[in-house]
């Protein structure tokens, strides 16, 4: 009977660590799941024509930024590739006339920001779209914002003439656009801020 009894308890022993073991499989490989669905949405920037990462401006970028924009402006702004919102949320703190947009990839950024907005109390002043920017129209923004690479900006050049409404002013921040000519400069090294006044250029063929 004794010898009975210990393979009945060593039998429940093996199915409790069974179930316990799939459990902790079903759980790890959740996680594993889940963190592929968040991490993927910052590696695939890296696959596109452009790698337009997500490195968040400084505080020094941001206050150059609103240089220039006067505080009594209205209209709207777009930040192309606006990442975690702060120059949108910036911006609509900095002129409560100006309707602030931004536009991003990245979903979990997108939550982030509005979540910012509202947290700042510009939610009803601001939108985040998540969009590619190339296939985004920019034709209703007066102010655009871009923190760009290198190698997308002539791209994104003919795009902001070709959209833009002619009296658009673009701020360009790390790289500033290969032909156009700035209206304005904030040097500081890698916080530097190029403006462009559209209304002053003769469009690009």
């Amino acid at each position: 009977m004794e010898i009975l009894n210990e393979s009945a308890q060593l039998s429940v022993k093996k199915q409790s660590i069974s179930t316990g073991g799939k459990l902790l499989i079903g759980l790890t490989g959740g996680i594993g799941i889940g963190l592929s669905v968040v991490c993927a949405s910052f590696v695939a920037p890296a696959f596109r024509k452009f790698c337009l990462p997500f490195v968040p401006a400084t505080t020094e970028q941001i206050q150059n930024v609103l240089q220039f924009l006067p505080r009594s402006t209205s209209g709207k702004l777009l930040d192309i590739g606006s990442g975690d919102g702060r120059i949108v949320v910036a911006a609509a703190q900095h002129a409560q006339g100006l309707k602030a947009d931004g536009v991003e990839l990245n979903r979990w950024l997108i939550y982030y920001s509005r979540l910012a907005a509202l947290r700042h109390g510009v939610g009803q002043q601001t939108s985040f779209f998540r969009r590619d920017l190339w296939k985004f129209n920019i034709k209703d923004y007066n102010y655009v914002v871009i923190f760009g690479v290198e190698q997308m900006m002539q791209d994104l050049e003919h795009k902001l003439i070709a959209e833009c409404p002619q009296n658009a002013k673009i701020i360009a921040c790390r790289f500033p656009l290969p032909q156009l000519q700035p209206a304005r400069v904030i040097e500081e090294g890698v916080n530097t801020v190029w403006l462009y006044d559209l209304s002053k250029q003769n469009k690009l063929s």
